[in-house]
């Protein structure tokens, strides 16, 4: 079974990125990829989501 972690964050720098992967894949975590909500009025995305994936086994 797959399971999935998002984690939004509406602080989109390098540093604070970096911050959200190494802690979540350090936790076990795959990172999975990431998404941005952009504002109309900006360059600068105003938000992100940094997706995670892991396994686990099914237990019966």
């Amino acid at each position: 079974m797959t399971l999935y972690k998002v984690v939004e964050t509406p602080t989109v720098t390098d540093e604070e990125l970096e911050k959200i992967i190494n802690h979540w894949t350090e936790k076990g975590w795959h990172y999975d990829g990431m998404q941005f909500a952009m504002r109309d009025s900006s360059k600068r995305p105003a938000m992100a989501f940094v997706l995670f994936t892991r396994a686990e086994a099914i237990s019966n």
